[in-house]
């Protein structure tokens, strides 16, 4: 009788033992305990521990030691720091491994065609996951910053969509719009054709800068660099307004007149020959490829139709009468010389 005892008992403390081994198996095996995504950030150094208690202390999981244990028997334990989405149905090991793979939340931010380095440093300040270095710069120390070895930084970026983890610093991002620019243009360079009229790779890219505020109309470019280019090779002037508008700065309202044509400075292609000093406006890939490869032809003038596009002639005397023929049109609530501002910066 009390060896049949003995033998229930001890049947008992291993069946107890079994049964709370697979309960907390199971709650190891259970979804974390939230119903939408949730963001959690690794802090720098962190240990598997400190995450799994972060996850009980937000009741997201049961017994953090158990599920800590049994990470480290998966070896599941190298998680990387910053910021992940946990997603619902997610466990603890899901989410582990996500940190160990560094599947990381990416941010991005835009830079537009045609926009400015003004307009890019505006986009970075408006960016919430961005950890901002350059307020209160002025244009010489952010260059300085960057490790830029130019006078100016118009037309050194390249425009595109840039992805990045929350803090990173305006400085990486900057560093690889201009990083990426310089790979753009060494290969436009590269592939130019004999019949650019630009001497060297800066000229490329203010010339470029100039075919990119004039029109967003991708087919177009190579016909407006053809229309430089032959000005260029004629000695003509480029009488290109959006060079005007850079010019004035701050000063421009948003209607340019006449006098702003005969206002001298050193952007005024009305006044002044050949290319302006420096880059007007970040040009993207096609820009620069037109820049450097022109539309052959025999075009000297073009002149905006209304909706975004230009009619090109070969003659002043054509000019003119494209002029009367479109400029009638200015007045329409819809007339586009050039793409809208949320598309192109600042208009033209």
């Amino acid at each position: 009788m009390i060896k049949r005892l003995i033998v229930i008992a001890v049947l008992l403390v291993f069946g107890a033992g079994f049964g709370a081994v697979f309960y907390i198996k199971d709650r190891i095996d259970a979804p974390m305990a939230f119903a939408d995504p949730e963001h959690y950030t690794v802090p720098s150094g962190a240990s598997l521990r400190r995450v799994l208690n972060d996850f009980e202390a937000n009741g997201w999981i049961e017994y953090a030691r158990a599920h800590e244990l049994w990470l480290r028997y998966q070896e599941q334990t190298a998680i990387q720091r910053g910021e992940y989405r946990l997603m619902p149905g997610d466990t603890s090991s899901v989410a582990i491994n996500r940190m160990i793979e560094g599947q990381k939340i990416q941010y991005s931010v835009q830079f537009i065609e045609g926009w400015t380095f003004r307009q890019f440093l505006t986009t970075l300040t408006a960016n919430e996951a961005i950890k901002h270095t350059l307020m209160g710069m002025d244009t010489e120390a952010v260059l300085e910053t960057l490790d830029i070895d130019q006078q100016h930084p118009e037309g050194w970026f390249f425009p595109d969509t840039y992805l990045f983890e929350r803090g990173t610093s305006d400085v990486d991002i900057l560093r690889r719009a201009h990083q990426r620019m310089q790979q753009e243009l060494t290969q436009a360079w590269e592939n130019r054709s004999e019949t650019t009229q630009v001497n060297t790779p800066y000229e490329a890219l203010i010339l470029a800068s100039i075919i990119e505020r004039e029109t967003g109309a991708a087919f177009e470019r190579p016909q407006i660099a053809g229309v430089f280019s032959r000005r260029l090779a004629q000695n003509m002037r480029l009488q290109t307004d959006p060079t005007i508008i850079y010019g004035l700065g701050d000063d421009f309202s948003g209607n340019l007149t006449r006098s702003h044509l005969r206002q001298d400075t050193p952007y005024n292609t009305y006044t002044r020959s050949g290319l302006p000093p420096t880059p007007i406006a970040n040009p993207g890939r096609g820009a620069l490829e037109a820049a450097v490869d022109p539309a052959e032809g025999t075009t000297l003038f073009f002149v905006a139709r209304g909706d975004g596009t230009h009619q090109f002639s070969d003659t002043y005397e054509q000019h003119n009468e494209a002029v009367r023929q479109y400029q009638r049109f200015q007045r329409r609530d819809d007339y586009r010389s050039a793409p809208p501002v949320d598309e192109q910066g600042d208009g033209s």
